[in-house]
């Protein structure tokens, strides 16, 4: 059978992985959700205006001319 301070020296090794783990876990869902948050607060933007101001600038032409400018 095994030892006890070899079944104590497991123990304390399996305790210090599953720290180890938790906290890659905790970092994981950390990085995740930043990348979430970076594509919603500058991507989906960013293409709204790409599709967006040639719409407005359409717009914003036709107007001009319908003025005689």
């Amino acid at each position: 059978m095994i030892e006890p301070e070899l079944g104590a020296k497991l123990e304390e090794i399996r305790a210090l992985a599953e720290k180890a783990y938790h906290s890659a876990e905790s970092t994981r869902k950390y990085l995740f959700w930043t990348g979430v948050v970076t594509i919603v607060l500058f991507v989906l933007p960013f293409i709204g205006l790409v599709l967006v101001v040639p719409q407005f600038l359409s717009s914003y032409s036709t107007s001009l001319t319908g003025l005689g400018l």
